[in-house]
């Protein structure tokens, strides 16, 4: 299994989040390492469940503006699809 990441948000504490694909099966979530004081366990989740668990943190706040970012400069009335994989 192949993991390509990139990184939505890097807290003051240490705490890291990064958008994850498995280059293999096409599937995408959200990859949090917490910093080594708060035990440092590597956490997997779906998208939609990282958005709906609790508060609004700038984490999901940069992740949002991100996915924003790909429509952003699409012109009104463009027939071009966005495709996401599954």
């Amino acid at each position: 299994m192949s993991i390509r990441e990139r990184e939505i948000y890097s807290s003051p504490n240490g705490d890291r989040w990064s958008l994850a694909r498995d280059t293999e099966s096409g599937h995408v979530f959200v990859r949090h390492r917490p910093n080594i004081p708060s035990g440092g366990q590597t956490r997997d989740m779906e998208v939609g469940e990282f958005l709906m668990e609790g508060g609004s943190g700038p984490e999901k706040q940069e992740l949002l503006r991100q996915i924003g970012s790909m429509v952003e400069d699409e012109p009104e009335g463009s027939s071009e699809a966005v495709v996401f994989y599954p």
